[in-house]
């Protein structure tokens, strides 16, 4: 079997500079949003405000986000994406999975001609013998497994020309291969059955014992089994599908590291780390200052973009509002934390595009908790001014999110018009 090595990984800097000749489709750009966007980086260079940009339309104002949509490592993925289909047009053209966890980009991508090899949950629906050395296959920005990898090889693909792999998710790869070598065991912070998880699990167990946690419940029922106060039995049982080969809970967690799927609320994970360091410096007697024998510091693993939405949704909160709307693929991690974020505050709306609200009357939008779509009526209160705020998931294109903003605007009668609204406020900033 011919083997692909990995190219020398790109510094964020270089990737950044070779990015700038990449191209969006127009179809996913908005004029409109860019031009928001680009004004308030202009005002916020180094990042700093993230307060709400207030659009008045009179009867309606919308408060938007001050970051969403489009982060650096699926624009990376997108536009690179769309080269490798104009760069080859008469060979196959295969996605591992979905490219990101959006609808509408997926869906242009298929209408391309593209095939997409599993579904999110890792469903078959290419098999792997159909694929020949002939054919291009694109790994996503998720990235995948090792496994997955040494099956493409096998076909004589390199699993490494077509790799949109976000860079931020490869900074958790190094972090976890760093401390791994240093004989920590690694601790995922992430969702068992995403694409991300999965790549960051296949990676980190290649070096050093693993472990998978969804949250602070299963961290709280994990300290049992660090203090060994639970047994291996009980353990193999509590975290099935979420531990490496071979793991054993009585000497694989006494010295540990946590990262995480770049994805999750950063609150979520500093908890998980702060809890599991006083659990180890306890139950082991550690001092302070020797805590890096038990406790690897792996600092935040969290995406600069996952930071800055969910920094500027506390922003969005901290305004006086009547509903929000939070736009995105319904099996996007980000999107999903951030309703997550809206919903503790005032009634929320997840939706995946423009076409979900239906009416000034109802609204069909996705339910977290019950994974399910659900019609919800007079969403819109009845009152002299209305407050939204609106923001959408890192895989979300500027184009629905004006969708969004002009139908949403349009409930309501003897509004402003949008364009004229927006030229008046970047004519103000």
């Amino acid at each position: 079997m011919q083997v692909f090595a990995k190219p020398l990984l790109l510094t964020n800097k270089r990737i950044l500079k070779k990015m700038k000749s990449f191209s969006i489709p127009s179809l996913f750009k908005s004029n409109l949003i860019g031009r928001v966007k680009e004004s308030r980086r202009l005002q916020d260079k180094l990042k700093k405000d993230f307060t709400p940009t207030h659009l008045n339309f009179g009867p309606v104002e919308v408060l938007l986000s001050r970051h969403f949509g489009f982060c650096y490592g699926v624009e990376n993925a997108v536009e690179t994406a769309y080269q490798i289909i104009d760069q080859n047009p008469d060979r196959r053209i295969f996605l591992l999975s979905e490219m990101i966890h959006n609808p509408a980009v997926n869906a242009d991508l298929f209408d391309r001609g593209v095939r997409f090899i599993q579904d999110t949950s890792g469903n078959q629906l290419v098999d792997w013998e159909e694929l020949s050395s002939e054919d291009v296959v694109i790994v996503p920005a998720f990235g995948t497994t090792l496994e997955i990898q040494a099956i493409l090889q096998s076909r004589g693909i390199d699993p490494y020309a077509y790799d949109t792999t976000c860079p931020f998710v490869e900074k958790v790869w190094n972090r976890a291969d760093a401390i791994g070598k240093k004989e920590y065991t690694v601790i995922v912070h992430g969702k068992p059955s995403h694409e991300e998880t999965k790549a960051t699990f296949s990676h980190s167990q290649a070096i050093t014992p693993t472990l998978i946690v969804r949250d602070m419940k299963q961290t709280i029922a994990l300290a049992a089994y660090i203090k060994q106060e639970k047994s291996a039995d009980e353990f193999y049982e509590e975290f099935a599908g979420q531990y490496s080969p071979g793991f054993d809970p009585t000497k694989d967690l006494k010295r540990i590291g946590v990262v995480n799927q770049t994805t999750m609320l950063a609150t979520d994970t500093q908890e998980i780390v702060d809890y599991l360091r006083q659990i180890i410096r306890l139950h082991f007697q550690v001092a302070p200052e020797n805590i890096k024998d038990y406790f690897a510091d792996t600092r935040d693993t969290l995406c600069y973009a996952t930071n800055d939405n969910q920094s500027s949704t506390y922003g969005l909160l901290a305004e006086s509002a009547d509903f929000a709307i939070v736009a995105g693929g319904y099996n996007s991690s980000n999107t999903a934390h951030l309703v997550d974020l809206c919903v503790e505050k005032l009634p929320t709306y997840f939706i995946k595009n423009a076409e979900k609200l239906i009416s000034e009357n109802q609204v069909l939008h996705f339910d977290n908790a019950v994974k399910q779509e659900c019609m919800s009526f007079s969403f819109i209160p009845s009152k002299q001014k209305v407050r939204v705020l609106l923001t959408c998931g890192a895989s979300c294109p500027d184009a629905v999110m004006e969708e969004i903003l002009r139908k949403l605007v349009s409930f309501f009668p003897g509004a402003s018009d949008v364009d004229e609204v927006v030229n008046t406020y970047l004519q103000s900033s």
